[in-house]
């Protein structure tokens, strides 16, 4: 866990670091923002802590430009009601009054280290999965973890370096499908300033940002064939070269990824190096789907209803027996995703001293006893949907109602979405993102549709 905090030191700004640090946080200071950004350039952090006397406005401005993606905690005087609002709307995601209280900036930094992403199994095929991850976590040897999408693919590599001789060091994780092909070259191994546009400045990339520690590439079947060569280089040598830059940096790391694809299959098609396949697929680790692990649907039910309970504020309430029943008998295509949605709805709507039946709804707040639309219905009607009142509608309109249905019918998954409709999954993520400025609800993965503000 990296800490930066960004103020001018005083006792209570003192107090909170030592805090940190005893807590196993290695913790830097900059004086300012110019100073801070400075140190996240050449560093990196996990979190950054910030004086809200400064301009967060200015600090987090500044992090999207240069695609920082570090979150922001504000503290200040704990009677200075105004600037703590004024922090939240400028983008920090907390604030901590001063004095620092012992126990909130202990639950900050867990709440940042772990995530929010507790590993729970019980089935037998699970178990079988997480013995191998964690008789191998322990060796360099780099993990591929293949699963349909929202099996847990990023939490189970989570555990394997949380069990592994590097787990004091940094976790970092690349989503390979969801930064633009342009910027994932530098967004992995930095650049100079002046390298192109943009680049004011220095900027270590996520494999310095992982020194001594592990690397996730996540979705790592979506990169573009021409910078899988320069990843295997990375990979084999243990070296990079940033974009602009005229040196080689060594690194120090060890490699997993995660694919919701057959690389086999797409190493056939020609769309993913025959060599880097194998330097990654090391060792071999795959998430069998939630209906292929039964036992873990009901003990993953419970475990999401009493955190969704804390997280707001409402009792802890078991499900009923009828629940249970609906709960595992459901299919869940949407994978763990889809259950930890449908169970978070649950727990805001139920009533009374159990979650019962009424309360294990479809996001359209559909019973999940009711009999589901079959894939000839649902075709039917999307194509209904596309083609109903086209007289008098502009194409970018009709495009946007069959992106966002086939999404629908997908339960959010884009890579399936993206195949469906014959386009790219960069396009689509293009054209998602276009909607969701716009206001329009857009399907996350497991189904639940999402409308964008801010």
């Amino acid at each position: 866990m990296r800490l930066l905090i960004i103020g001018r030191l005083n006792g209570e700004l003192v107090t909170a670091s030592k805090i940190a640090m005893n807590r196993g946080a290695a913790v830097t200071h900059a004086d300012g923002i110019e100073q801070g950004l400075a140190v996240l350039r050449a560093k990196g952090a996990d979190l950054v802590m910030i004086d809200v006397s400064l301009s967060i406005r200015d600090l987090v401005a500044a992090l999207a430009d240069e695609r920082i993606r570090t979150p922001v905690v504000a503290c200040g005087v704990a009677t200075d009601a105004k600037a703590a609002v004024a922090a939240i709307q400028a983008g920090a995601k907390e604030y901590i009054p001063l004095p620092p209280d012992p126990e909130l900036i202990v639950a900050v930094l867990q709440a940042v280290s772990e995530d929010g992403r507790a590993f729970v199994w019980r089935d037998a095929s699970m178990e079988k999965v997480v013995r191998l991850a964690e008789q191998v976590a322990r060796s360099e040897a780099s993990v591929l973890i293949t699963g349909e999408s929202g099996t847990g693919k990023e939490v189970l590599a989570r555990h394997v370096h949380q069990t592994s001789n590097r787990r004091a060091r940094p976790f970092v994780s690349v989503n390979c499908a969801a930064i633009p092909e342009a910027l994932l070259e530098s967004e992995l191994f930095g650049h100079e300033k002046g390298a192109f546009t943009g680049a004011v400045a220095r900027r270590i990339g996520r494999f310095e940002e992982a020194h001594g520690g592990t690397l996730l590439l996540d979705e790592i079947s979506e990169m573009d064939v021409r910078l899988q060569s320069k990843l295997l280089r990375a990979l084999q040598e243990r070296v990079i070269d940033r974009v602009g830059g005229s040196a080689p940096v060594k690194v120090d790391i060890r490699v997993l990824a995660t694919s919701n694809r057959n690389l086999l299959d797409e190493v056939r098609k020609g769309t993913f190096r025959e060599d880097l396949f194998y330097r990654l697929n090391v060792v071999h680790l795959r998430l069998p789907p939630l209906r292929e692990r039964p036992a873990d649907i009901l003990e993953l039910a419970g475990h999401f209803a009493r955190k969704y309970a804390e997280v707001n504020g409402l009792p802890v309430r078991p499900l009923s027996r009828e629940a249970q029943g609906l709960v595992r008998e459901n299919p869940w295509r949407g994978n763990v995703r889809e259950l930890e949605n449908t169970l978070h709805r649950a727990v805001l709507l139920a009533s009374g001293s159990e979650i019962g039946p009424d309360a294990i709804l479809t996001p359209e707040g559909e019973s999940l006893a009711a009999a589901p639309i079959g894939p000839v219905e649902r075709a039917a009607q999307v194509a209904e949907a596309a083609t109903r009142g086209l007289v008098g509608r502009t194409v970018a309109q009709v495009e946007c109602e069959l992106i966002l249905d086939t999404l629908d019918h997908c339960l959010g998954n884009r890579t399936h979405a993206a195949k469906i409709l014959g386009i790219s999954i960069r396009t689509l993520r293009n054209k998602l993102n276009e909607y969701g400025d716009a206001g329009l609800p857009v399907a996350e993965p497991g189904g639940v549709r999402m409308a964008a503000y801010g």
